[in-house]
């Protein structure tokens, strides 16, 4: 397959309001693309367009505000996106959000939120746009999914699952479309500095005593910069990888897991102190 070729192109992009997906929506434009950003932070949103409007006056840029937890609102958006613009060259599901807690501390309404947003969502925007990226030769999908897309922590039940869903969704469409000329990446990042964990859900069975020394242990962990994490997954795009793994904080669990399927899981604990 040939390199993914940006300049020229429309890419539509989620979760651009902040964090990974700003500095995409920043990347895509410095290298040629147009954009469709979407989020649901109406303010953030309008801010990342106006910067891009400012540095990137060729660049034509659409800002769109919507709840992706909402399923008519995402089936209006692909239906939207797909009748305005026929041939795109870009997916990228960026969009996500947190839970935190473990199953029997999470009600089923928050487990299904987080599918809904993290899994949900990309697919029927996958689902709606296919039709787009096959008219446009050489296009290209991205999912991000995570690195509890690879290892599954206590305490993740509902983010593990949608970003597991995610990655073996993204597996599959890499096997389908690859005769159709569309090349597929998922996206594990590791410990990135964004606001995904100030703004994680918190469940609302666990214990008041227990949310605020668990949101230090992973705010710990979130040390790696975002342009640097947004950069690395477009050169992978360029270069059609299928797979990208961000930071060493996704690179040694995914290691750790494909080495020792089981045993890893006690290790997982132990690294981030057994926490419930």
């Amino acid at each position: 397959m040939n390199p993914y070729k940006f300049s020229g192109r429309t890419a539509v992009l989620t979760g651009a309001a902040s964090g990974i997906g700003e500095h995409l929506a920043y990347d895509l434009a410095a290298r040629g693309s147009d954009l469709l950003l979407v989020d649901v932070d109406a303010a953030r949103l309008t801010a990342v367009a106006d910067r891009i409007g400012r540095v990137h006056p060729g660049r034509t840029v659409n800002a769109i505000v919507a709840d992706l937890a909402d399923r008519s609102v995402v089936e209006r958006l692909g239906s939207r996106i797909g009748s305005e613009h026929p041939a795109i060259g870009l997916l990228v599901n960026n969009a996500g959000i947190a839970l935190g807690g473990r199953f029997d501390q999470v009600t089923v309404a928050e487990f299904e939120t987080v599918m809904n947003v993290n899994f949900r969502a990309p697919m029927l925007l996958t689902h709606a746009l296919l039709p787009s990226l096959k008219a446009s030769p050489g296009s290209h999908l991205v999912n991000v999914s995570s690195l509890f897309g690879l290892i599954a922590p206590a305490g993740q039940s509902a983010y593990s699952a949608s970003k597991f869903a995610l990655r073996g969704l993204s597996q599959v469409l890499q096997a389908e479309l690859a005769d159709d000329g569309i090349g597929v990446t998922t996206v594990h990042p590791g410990g990135i500095r964004t606001r995904i964990a100030e703004n994680a859900r918190v469940g609302s069975g666990v214990p008041e005593a227990d949310i605020e020394p668990n949101r230090r242990i992973f705010d710990r962990l979130l040390t790696y910069p975002p342009d640097k994490a947004a950069r690395q997954i477009l050169d992978g795009v360029a270069k059609r990888k299928p797979r990208v793994l961000i930071a060493a904080s996704a690179k040694a669990p995914d290691l750790m897991a494909r080495m020792f399927p089981v045993a890893h899981a006690r290790l997982v604990r132990a690294a981030v102190g057994g926490t419930r």
